[in-house]
């Protein structure tokens, strides 16, 4: 469709589920840009910050997603149970949703990063997805293959599939590979917004916090414990890009609320090692930076997509996995 020559007006709409979604549609943003399309950015909360700050220039709408708030205790069984019912609403509200936003501003091309209700809009429609298959927790393994059938009915509502990945690299693992693609699914290669080369930043260890509430908080307490008082040189992004406060002190770490991709990829290059979650799309962003080996990865408790993959990297012997052992509560932090 990009190679016709025809300006196309294509509409991108990240799922609002952490920063990653937001975060690998840039590139796709900046090659949609370069090939002369106009892209109008509908999104909403922390993603549509992030692709605020990387795209000011750009028509951006506020289009909420629906987000899933996870347990505090690691067991997110019973808060997903709870949210499928308002899941399914939301689910049939964003399809008519869609439908209105293209109709307004003559979308060509709708792109979905793992929303679900964005086809059949009366346009051409794409939706990009890693996880085609959906790991279930313990005791509701029987669910995947029932799950995945599910999933696999929703991406052939679309015109096309997008999966960042590739046969060869197979970084997703069991998530794009266990099971036959859809008809409408192709790898498309790894995607990053970084680039190998490029201006490097020292440090000895750079912590990535990163994912939803109140998960997110928990694990940042949890490092500043760790390593507010260690004597090595030490660098915590928050993942906040909605706090306007960008920098600060947590004892001996040095804190920067977000950082803009130029400038996360400078410490990237530069530190020895990385303290992160292991969300695909990070792992798509070491692994094209050559950073995946000096990763330390730290699952979402009760988040089986991100303990599959940091799992998976371990035994593949592409990166160290570990774990939060003891969640704290969150609370307010002091700044010394």
């Amino acid at each position: 469709m990009m190679g016709t020559g025809t300006k196309l007006r294509i509409l991108v709409c990240p799922l609002d589920w952490g920063l990653g979604h937001a975060a690998r549609c840039v590139p796709l943003i900046n090659r949609y840009l370069n090939a002369g399309h106009e892209v109008i950015v509908a999104s909403y909360g922390q993603s549509g910050e992030l692709l605020k700050q990387e795209f000011p220039t750009l028509l951006h709408i506020e289009f909420p997603s629906f987000t899933i708030r996870y347990s505090a205790s690691g067991n997110q069984i019973p808060a997903i149970l709870r949210t499928l019912p308002d899941i399914l609403r939301y689910y049939r509200k964003e399809h008519r949703m869609i439908k209105a936003i293209v109709k307004v501003y003559e979308i060509d091309l709708v792109v979905s990063d793992n929303r679900f209700g964005l086809w059949g809009c009366g346009t051409h429609t794409m939706y990009i997805t890693h996880q085609l298959m959906v790991k279930m927790p313990h005791g509701l393994k029987f669910l995947e293959y029932p799950v995945h059938l599910l999933h696999k009915h929703i991406i052939n509502k679309y015109d096309r599939c997008a999966i960042p990945d590739s046969p060869d690299i197979r970084l997703s693992g069991d998530l794009a590979n266990k099971y036959p693609l859809p008809r409408n699914a192709e790898f498309v290669g790894i995607h990053s917004r970084f680039q190998k080369e490029g201006e490097a930043v020292p440090c000895d260890i750079l912590i990535i916090i990163s994912g939803p509430e109140p998960q997110r908080s928990m694990f940042e307490t949890e490092m500043v414990r760790r390593y507010k008082y260690s004597k090595a040189d030490i660098v915590m992004v928050r993942g906040l890009p909605q706090n306007e406060d960008t920098s600060g002190q947590y004892g001996n770490i040095k804190v920067f609320n977000h950082m803009n991709g130029k400038d996360l990829a400078a410490y990237i290059r530069g530190t020895r090692r990385i303290i992160c979650r292991s969300g695909y799309t990070t792992l798509m962003d070491l692994h094209v930076m050559g950073k995946l080996s000096c990763a330390t990865l730290y699952p979402t408790p009760g988040q089986t997509e991100q303990e599959y993959l940091a799992a998976y990297c371990s035994e593949k012997k592409l990166s160290k996995t570990s774990t939060v052992d003891k969640p704290r509560k969150r609370g307010r932090l002091s700044r010394k």
